[in-house]
C-alpha cells in the first residue's frame, strides 16, 4: 500500500493534466472541478505516507518495474523513504491549497484550460522527481519541471503591457515571453552540467538507484578517489544543476523575473515545490560524500560541502540585500526565497565541514524546507491577493490596506513573522536549527548568516509597512474609488491563506515535535545498508562528544533573535510607524545612497550576466548573420555557382563553334569503336 500511495501521487496529476483539455469541452465547470480533484487525489495520497514518519523501522520501501534490461538494466520506481515522504507531502498538500486558491484568483480567466494543464502537469512532475527511486527518472521529472515552469511562467506570452515586470524607468522592463526563456536557459545550463555528472556517477558506480549507490558506496568511491580530481568534478557537476533548479548563485538571477507569472504560481513554483528540488537532490547525496570525506578518507569529497555551504550563506545574503531595496512585491518575496534557500544548503553544507554533524545539519536543512514552504507559500498567496485588489505590482502603489485587506493582513502578519524567526513560529525553529549546527561547524559561516537573519528581518517589515501601513497612495485612492472598495478576494483566496496560516501557526507550536520526528526518521532509516550504520556509529560517538557542549547552544537562540529586532527596529520606525523618511536617509548620506544603488543594480550581478550573455549572443549572432553568413553566402550562392556558369558557357560557345569538325571526330570515334567490338568478338568466335 505504502508503493502504491505513491505511484497514486504522481500519477493523478498527470492524469489531470491529460484529461483537462477534454473536461473543458463538456463544461468550464468539470474542467475546474477535474484539475482539483485530481491534485486532491495526489495530496491524499501523500498524507497516507506520513504515518511512516513515525515507524522508520518499517522504510526504506521501494517498487520498481522493470523497464530496460539490455546493455544495462533500468527500472522505473518508486522509493518511499522519510526524505521523500516529507518532500512529497510538501508538494502534493500545499499545491492542492495553491489550486483551490487559484480557483478564484484565474475566474474569468480565458486561458483557464492551458492554466490547469501546466498547474497538474507541473506538479505531477515534482512527485515524479521526489518520489522517483533512481536518478535517471528523477532526471526525468526534473526536465519536466522546467518545461511546466516555463509554461507557468510565460504563461501570459502576449506580453501585454500590464504583466511586465521590472522598472520603474530608467529600469528595463522584462516581458513574461523573456522570463520565461530566462529562466529555461539558466536553469537548462546546470541540468545539462548535472547531466554529465550523473553520466560520470554511473561510470564508476554502474548503478543510478539510490538504495543501490548507498549500499556500494565503499567499492565506487574507493575507485572514484583514485582518479585525482574525479570527485572534485562530479561534486562540481552534480552540483549545477540543484543551483540553477534552487536559483543559488551563480545562477540565482532567473528567479526575479520569473515572478511575471501569475500569482499561484509564484507560490507553487517559487516558494513550496520547484525551488526545493535542488535542495531535495543536495539532501539525496550529502551521505554519499559524507562517507566518502569522513569513513573512505577521500579529501577531495570535501569539496562538495565546501561549496554548498559557502554558496549558500552567500546567496542568503547576497538576496537578502536586493529585498531591502525591491519595489515590486513580488519581487520582494522572490529574493526572499533566494536567500531562504541558501539557508537550506548552508544547512546541508555544515553538515560535512565537521565530524558527526550530519544528522543534525540534514535534519535542519529538511525542516527549514518545511517551515519555509508554509510561510513563504502563505507570503505569496497574500501577496497574489493584495495585487489582485490594488492592481499593482508596486509598492509604493500601495499603504494603508490594512482596513480594506484585514484577513491578508493578518495571515501576512503570522507568515512573515516566521520568515523573520520570530518564536515559536517555525520559522525560528528551524532558522535556529541551522544556526546551531553552522555555529559548531563553521563561525565565518555563522556570522554571515546571522547577519542574513537581521536583513531579512528588515526587508520584511519594510515590506510589510509599505504594503499595508503609512499612507494611503494615490493609486490606491484610485482604485478605491474606480471599483467602490477593496476586499480580501474570492472565498477560495481567503481559504486558501487562511488554511496556511494556521498551519504555521500550528507548526510553530510543534516545532521541537516536529523537528525530533524528522531526526529520528532519518537516524533509522535515511541511509541503507553499510553504509547507514557506518555514518549512524559516527553520528552517535559525535553527539557524545558535543554533549558537554550543550551549555553554549542557549547563546544561538538569544543571538537569532537580537539580530532579528536589530533588523526589525529601524524598519519599523521607517515605514510602519512612518516616523521618518528612509528617502532623506539614503539621499543625506553617500555611504548609504552607495548601498542602495549597488543593491538596486543587483550587485551588477545581473548587468554583468546580460552583457555578456544575452548581448554577447546577439552580437555574435548579427556578426554571423551580417558579416559572416553574408560573405559565405556571397561565395557559396554567388561566386561559385558564377563560376561553373561561365565555365559551362564557355564550352557551350567552343562546342558550337566547332559543330562541324566535332561531328566528323565522334564519327571517327564511333566507326573505331564498332571495329574494335567486330574485332574482339570474331576473334572470340575464331579461337
Amino acid at each position: 500500500m505504502t508503493s502504491l500511495a505513491a505511484w497514486v501521487s504522481i500519477g493523478a496529476p498527470l492524469v489531470g493534466a491529460a484529461v483537462t483539455p477534454l473536461l473543458a469541452r463538456v463544461h468550464p465547470r468539470a474542467r475546474d472541478l477535474g484539475a482539483l480533484l485530481c491534485s486532491f487525489v495526489a495530496a491524499g495520497a501523500a498524507l497516507s505516507l506520513l504515518p511512516e514518519l513515525l515507524h522508520p523501522e518499517r522504510l526504506p520501501v521501494e517498487h520498481t518495474v522493470a523497464w530496460l534490461e539490455r546493455p544495462v538494466r533500468i527500472g522505473f520506481g518508486v522509493l518511499v523513504d522519510p526524505l521523500s515522504i516529507v518532500l512529497a507531502n510538501v508538494v502534493a498538500v500545499i499545491s492542492f491549497v495553491i489550486m483551490v486558491y487559484c480557483v478564484g484568483y484565474m475566474k474569468g480567466d480565458p486561458a483557464q484550460t492551458r492554466f490547469w494543464m501546466w498547474m497538474n502537469g507541473f506538479i505531477g512532475s515534482m512527485l515524479l522527481l521526489v518520489l522517483s527511486s533512481n536518478l535517471l527518472f528523477m532526471f526525468m521529472g526534473w526536465k519536466l519541471v522546467g518545461v511546466c515552469s516555463y509554461g507557468l511562467i510565460g504563461f501570459y506570452y502576449q506580453d501585454q503591457r500590464k504583466y511586465w515586470i521590472g522598472g520603474p524607468p530608467p529600469t528595463p522592463f522584462v516581458k513574461p515571453s523573456e522570463a520565461c526563456l530566462k529562466a529555461l536557459v539558466v536553469t537548462g545550463l546546470g541540468d545539462m552540467l548535472m547531466l554529465g555528472g550523473i553520466l560520470l556517477l554511473y561510470l564508476h558506480a554502474g548503478t543510478l538507484n539510490f538504495l543501490e549507490l548507498y549500499a556500494t558506496a565503499p567499492t565506487w568511491l574507493a575507485t572514484m578517489g583514485a582518479s585525482p580530481g574525479m570527485v572534485i568534478l562530479v561534486s562540481l557537476l552534480l552540483l549545477a544543476g540543484p543551483l540553477g533548479k534552487s536559483a543559488q548563485f551563480p545562477f540565482h538571477e532567473w528567479l526575479p523575473e520569473a515572478m511575471a507569472g501569475p500569482g499561484p504560481v509564484s507560490a507553487l513554483i517559487h516558494a513550496a515545490t520547484m525551488v526545493k528540488s535542488g535542495v531535495y537532490l543536495v539532501a539525496r547525496l550529502v551521505p554519499l560524500f559524507y562517507y566518502g570525506y569522513w569513513v573512505a578518507g577521500i579529501g577531495e569529497a570535501a569539496w562538495f560541502f565546501y561549496v554548498t555551504a559557502w554558496i549558500g550563506a552567500f546567496t542568503a545574503f547576497l538576496a537578502a540585500t536586493q529585498g531591502l531595496v525591491a519595489l515590486e512585491l513580488k519581487k520582494v518575496l522572490a529574493y526572499s526565497t533566494v536567500s531562504q534557500i541558501g539557508y537550506m544548503l548552508l544547512g546541508l553544507g555544515v553538515a560535512g565541514l565537521a565530524p558527526g554533524l550530519l544528522l543534525d545539519g540534514y535534519t535542519a536543512g529538511i525542516f527549514h524546507l518545511v517551515s519555509h514552504a508554509l510561510f513563504k507559500a502563505c507570503l505569496f498567496l497574500c501577496a497574489g491577493t493584495v495585487i489582485h485588489a490594488v492592481r499593482s505590482y508596486y509598492m509604493t502603489d500601495m499603504g494603508a490596506t490594512r482596513r480594506a485587506l484585514p484577513l491578508t493582513w493578518g495571515f501576512t502578519l503570522v507568515a512573515a513573522l516566521s520568515l523573520m524567526g520570530v518564536p515559536p513560529f517555525p520559522g525560528f525553529w528551524s532558522k535556529d536549527a541551522v544556526l546551531l549546527v553552522t555555529f559548531e561547524a563553521s563561525l565565518p559561516l555563522f556570522v554571515l548568516a546571522l547577519v542574513t537573519a537581521a536583513v531579512t528581518a528588515c526587508y520584511t517589515v519594510r515590506y510589510f509597512g509599505l504594503v499595508f501601513h503609512g499612507k494611503p497612495s494615490a493609486h490606491v485612492v484610485d482604485t478605491a474609488r474606480s471599483s467602490g472598495y477593496l476586499n480580501d478576494g474570492d472565498s477560495s483566496m481567503r481559504l486558501a491563506s487562511g488554511v496556511l496560516a494556521v498551519a504555521i501557526v500550528v507548526a510553530g507550536l510543534g516545532g521541537p515535535v516536529l523537528e525530533q520526528v524528522l531526526h529520528h526518521a532519518f537516524e533509522v532509516s535515511a541511509f541503507d545498508g553499510a553504509l547507514g550504520a557506518t555514518l549512524a556509529a559516527g553520528a552517535d560517538s559525535a553527539a557524545a562528544t558535543r554533549a558537554d557542549e550543550s551549555s553554549s547552544h542557549g547563546l544561538v537562540p538569544i543571538l537569532s533573535v537580537l539580530f532579528a529586532v536589530a533588523g526589525a527596529a529601524p524598519a519599523y520606525i521607517l515605514y510602519v510607524t512612518g516616523s521618518g523618511s528612509p528617502q532623506v536617509l539614503i539621499d543625506g548620506s553617500p555611504v548609504a545612497r552607495r548601498l542602495h544603488t549597488f543593491f538596486w543594480n543587483r550587485w551588477t550581478i545581473d548587468r554583468v550576466f546580460t552583457r555578456v550573455f544575452v548581448t554577447g549572443s546577439r552580437r555574435l549572432a548579427r556578426w554571423v548573420a551580417h558579416d559572416s553568413e553574408a560573405h559565405l553566402d556571397h561565395l557559396v550562392h554567388r561566386q561559385l555557382p558564377w563560376l561553373f556558369t561561365g565555365w559551362a558557357q564557355r564550352l557551350v560557345d567552343h562546342l558550337r563553334a566547332d559543330t562541324e569538325e566535332l561531328l566528323y571526330n565522334l564519327s571517327y570515334v564511333l566507326i573505331l569503336f564498332v571495329m574494335l567490338l567486330t574485332y574482339l568478338f570474331l576473334g572470340t568466335g575464331g579461337g
